[in-house]
């Protein structure tokens, strides 16, 4: 029918023409390299010619530091620009392989510069991280929004919120929507809020958090906040990534210690019951005895600190204000045992690790040997044929040709 047509297109169509023929071409060449689903087949393109485009789907090395897009965004960025700052967290958190370049290179810089600020000022120059977790329900989103008033209002500080937020199976962005929940904060020029979707990564922590703390450090923000998704591993992620780990709970689930699992409270070094105002009052104080009881028997996780549990309420600002000045003498504490810096130092090989186990399964998904040969197999997988474990060994002896 496009055949037909063309011949009818006069010159002020000549692009739209362009385009027809063009998009007929990139389909049959689409069709000429497409790789058979079933293994055994022979591939139509040369593996050579695969493993080269295999190459430049993942990396650029083209990307020089004097890359325009990389200063502008390193000198507006340092400079305490809250859009360069949306815009670098948007650029390290992609998977296009020249943007990913383009991250790294800016990382590179802004780690330069801090480490800079602190041969000058020494520990003074480090960023309190505070990551704050809690069952569905328990109130993080307010919660964060009245903590965040205490600091930027009664403190003065610059806060960053990064909040990690379930995907949507559908549309794989964020479901729960904190920006709108925090309609106030949102507002205040000293606060920044970013919500991430996890969009199916591992522990539910999205790939970009950990340099997108780097960025707010950079940015100049007095604290970052790393709000979790609530539902299970994603706290042992955040745990490895901030200073302080706060866990809220709520006084209105009935037995808590029967919903909570022990490795996050052992993780915890701040426990705060919430909603403690009206009818919960008495229930709150229940609860917050409770807890106490329970940390006896558990081992913290910083010698020089011992976990605290407390109660506060949005509806009362003393309590948000006692809950702050714990978490600054626990910074104090960390500060002047030597704990931070050795936390700190955990976590950088932490987040390596972290970011190697995410690639490597990228990599492998998309590698030219494994695309072809995953679908068949999950097929003989579903029809009872090969076990999953066999599948698997298949196709990491596919990967390592051996």
């Amino acid at each position: 029918m496009f055949t037909r047509m063309l011949p009818r297109l006069c010159s002020p169509y000549s692009s739209l023409r362009s385009v027809i023929v063009l998009s007929e071409r990139s389909k049959m060449t689409a069709a000429a390299h497409r790789i058979p689903a079933a293994y055994g087949v022979k591939k139509t393109k040369p593996f050579e010619a695969m493993i080269e485009d295999y190459a430049k789907f993942h990396w650029d090395d083209t990307v020089k530091e004097d890359d325009p897009v990389v200063v502008r965004l390193r000198e507006q960025l340092l400079a305490g620009s809250r859009s360069a700052l949306a815009s670098a967290i948007t650029l390290v958190e992609s998977r296009h392989p020249r943007k990913r370049a383009q991250g790294n290179l800016l990382l590179h810089t802004v780690l330069a510069e801090e480490r800079k600020r602190y041969v000058e000022k020494g520990k003074e120059s480090m960023i309190f991280r505070i990551g704050i977790s809690g069952s569905p329900g328990v109130g993080k989103s307010s919660f964060i929004e009245a903590m965040g008033k205490e600091l930027t209002d009664g403190r003065g500080m610059k806060i960053a919120v990064l909040t990690i937020d379930p995907s949507s199976a559908v549309t794989g962005g964020s479901v729960l929507g904190d920006l709108t929940r925090m309609q106030e904060l949102s507002r205040n020029p000293k606060a920044y809020i970013r919500q991430s979707p996890t969009s199916g990564s591992l522990g539910g922590v999205t790939r970009g958090i950990h340099e997108a703390i780097i960025l707010c450090e950079g940015a100049g923000y007095d604290v970052v906040i790393i709000e979790t998704v609530g539902v299970g591993q994603s706290e042992v992620s955040v745990a490895d990534m901030c200073d302080m780990f706060c866990l809220l709970l709520s006084p209105a689930h009935g037995d808590e210690l029967q919903g909570v699992k022990r490795g996050i409270m052992e993780l915890s070094d701040l426990l705060v019951v919430t909603k403690d105002d009206g009818d919960l009052k008495a229930k709150a104080r229940l609860t917050q005895s409770e807890y106490i009881s329970a940390l006896k028997y558990m081992r913290p996780r910083i010698p020089s600190w011992k976990p605290k549990v407390m109660r506060s309420s949005i509806m009362e600002p003393i309590s948000i204000q006692a809950v702050c000045d714990c978490m600054f003498e626990f910074w104090e504490t960390i500060m002047a045992s030597g704990d931070l810096e050795a936390r700190r130092t955990s976590q950088m090989t932490t987040w390596m690790w972290d970011h190697v186990r995410e690639e490597l399964l990228n990599v492998f998904q998309k590698h030219p040997k494994i695309a072809p040969l995953a679908p068949a197999l999950e097929e003989d997988v579903r029809l009872g044929k090969v076990t999953p474990g066999h599948a698997s060994e298949t196709l990491i002896r596919t990967f390592l040709g051996i």
